[in-house]
């Protein structure tokens, strides 16, 4: 008898084994091939807007995925730099073969954890409770608790043109057992399809025809804690290409030969992450689409072409590829597939990722119509630690909107549902600017720490860092540089104006073109000694001056966040009878009988709910209240 299953050994999978076996319990994860946990089969990318502060997000609540891809990183970059700190976000190009090898390591080497390479057939369940599961080879396995992050392997097929076959991504096994399973169960399953570009034996690309795309000088890292630095050591660019009319012309005219549009495929594509057929179909007044080539490995010779998806045939693919410029002698080593596979309407789970037809049912990751490494891992770490606070008899950790992308994505699934492959964006965040990239273990860590996946000594820290950022905040009210010549230097360097009077760094900060290095700058010029008990000074005046320069966009935001956690905190029973409320309108009636909001701020997010659905909804329960 196990504690918790977790079945499937994708990032999501990771990610929630590691959570419940620190946590104490015994776990076990499943998963048909364990040479390939924590795979890439799309992109060798971890990071990007919106993800990459994910990224932090799972590193801050005591996540792995941050820390394997600092390790295992050959590329770091920050986003939108020049731009707000609300869009800015980390991206790195990963090794994909050591990020496998290097999650299995922490995965064998974490206490409380034993690996099994099978599939799991079916799920035991008895009076809607789950019981355990049964394994290819015929062997039960009971549980307290399942979390099923199978990714895009239930009852998956893989699509060039009108060729099809039963199998997941890479070649894998696909799972049929689990799907079936579901539906005898009664969930609503419903068909999601995404798809892979071409790989390319890098040596016969000819990189004189492309643009080179390096990453930047300095080394980012994700996770914030020391110890996590590039196994490889090294910094590999990424090139830019663009397709152009001979490859446009070629795609119109076989559109009927590609799987998506000849009518093979079934589910719905991810909007944002289209295919190259429906990039030149939906946007026909482009002249050129940009695609980028990705180094994979260097233990590979061979490269992802970033932008060029595709659901073709194999021979259509072939005169695509050789079309593009820097490719045109180059060596196919893998073609682009689309590929089909069920999941489950995310309206089926609660808010803390358990089903609501199963008790004791987790689901993380793609089985929940998300895309992407980074939203599968944030949920299974959510699935992870909330299995585990079912197992302790606690309340569901849920996270608010105001509290993390990760907490925008849950609420969105299973508030509003998903048709398509569901991805994060920074406009899905109404308070992004709390949601910053540089504050995830400000936000969060405390949480990680109360459920024990924080050490001591990182808790410790974070208080630390904490204590500093108040001091500096005050401080800075207080210290003054005088109008001397080499002030007014120091400011004309950074294109700001001169004082005439002693200035307060508090003021200068408000100043959009000073940052924390021209006020280190001044310090230095000034004598004054800026002194942190926290390690990494800039770190800290980095907070500092953004907390500064935003205070009234912050203060507005925290202002709406706060108004509209009144509503998160007021409770709807699960057992509510909706059909006695009157004049709540028919959709809204119909929106909260299906979805059974746990709050009214879940409810007033549900479409097709209106304000005064709400207003009648808020009444209603004081009444309750009362009685």
């Amino acid at each position: 008898m196990y504690d918790v299953i977790v079945v499937g050994g994708g990032h999501a999978g990771c990610e929630a084994c590691l959570a419940t076996s620190k946590m104490g319990f015994k776990t076990l994860l499943v998963s048909g091939n364990l040479d390939m946990l924590g795979s890439m089969p799309c992109n060798p990318s971890i990071g990007g807007p919106a993800k990459g502060v994910v990224v932090r997000e799972i590193d801050a609540l005591g996540g792995y995925m941050g820390k394997n891809a600092d390790l295992c990183q050959i590329q770091t970059k920050m986003l939108n730099r020049s731009k707000g700190p609300a869009v800015q976000a980390l991206r790195f190009q990963e090794d994909k073969i050591l990020y496998m090898k290097m999650m299995r390591k922490q995965l064998e080497s974490t206490p409380n954890l034993d690996l099994l390479e099978m599939i799991v057939e079916d799920i035991l369940v008895e009076k809607s409770k789950i019981k355990g599961v049964v394994l290819q080879n015929g062997e039960t396995i009971f549980t307290k608790t399942l979390i099923l992050t199978t990714g895009t392997y239930l009852d998956s097929r893989i699509l060039r043109g009108h060729w099809t076959s039963k199998e997941g991504p890479d070649g894998q096994k696909t799972s049929l057992g689990i799907s079936n399973a579901l539906k005898k169960l009664g969930f609503e399953i419903q068909r999601l399809k995404t798809g892979t570009p071409p790989r390319i034996k890098a040596s016969t690309i000819d990189y004189s025809k492309t643009r080179l795309e390096p990453g930047d000088e300095v080394t980012w890292h994700y996770s914030f804690d020391k110890g996590y630095e590039s196994v490889l050591n090294t910094k590999v660019p990424c090139y830019l290409t663009y397709t152009n009319k001979e490859i446009h012309d070629l795609i119109l005219n076989n559109l009927k030969e590609s799987a998506m549009y000849g009518g093979v495929v079934e589910g719905i594509g991810p909007r944002y992450c289209p295919s190259i057929e429906d990039k030149i179909v939906k946007f026909s007044d482009k002249d050129r689409h940009q695609i980028f080539f990705e180094p994979e490995s260097l233990q590979l010779d061979q490269e992802y072409i970033q932008g060029f998806s595709t659901s073709m045939p194999v021979e259509i693919q072939d005169q695509m590829i050789h079309m593009l410029p820097g490719l045109e002698n180059c060596e196919i080593i893998k073609y682009a597939y689309a590929i089909e596979y069920d999941a489950i309407n995310p309206l089926e789970i609660k808010p803390n990722l358990e089903t609501k037809r199963v008790e004791g049912l987790f689901t993380a990751g793609q089985i929940n119509g998300t895309s992407g490494y980074e939203e599968a891992a944030g949920q299974g770490l959510m699935a992870g630690i909330n299995a585990g606070l079912k197992l302790k008899g606690e309340k569901p950790f849920i996270l608010g909107r105001d509290e993390a992308y990760i907490g925008v994505m849950i609420d969105d699934l299973v508030t509003k549902g998903t048709k398509e492959p569901y991805r994060l964006l920074t406009s899905r965040a109404e308070y992004r600017l709390l949601l910053r990239h540089d504050n995830a273990d400000i936000r969060l860590r405390e949480y990680g720490y109360q459920f024990g996946l924080i050490s001591e000594e990182a808790y410790r820290n974070l208080l630390i860092k904490r204590k500093s950022i108040n001091q500096f905040l005050e401080s800075f009210k207080e210290i003054k540089v005088k109008p001397i010549e080499e002030i007014n230097f120091i400011l004309e360097k950074f294109k700001s104006s001169k004082i005439t009077e002693g200035t307060p760094f508090y003021s200068l900060l408000k100043r959009p073109e000073i940052n924390f290095n021209c006020i280190m700058e001044l310090a230095n010029a000034s004598q004054i000694v800026l002194d942190s008990e926290y390690p990494n000074i800039s770190e800290v005046l980095e907070q500092v001056e953004i907390e500064i320069k935003y205070e009234g966009y912050i203060n507005k935001a925290i202002g709406q966040a706060s108004k509209m956690r009144n509503y998160d905190e007021k409770l709807i029973p699960m057992d509510l009878e909706y059909d006695n409320i009157d004049n709540i309108a028919l959709e809204a009636r119909e929106k909260l009988k299906k979805i059974k909001p746990i709050t009214v701020g879940q409810a007033s997010r549900i479409s097709g709910v209106n304000p005064a659905d709400i207003s009648v909804l808020v009444l209603y329960l004081e009444k309750l209240l009362r009685k």
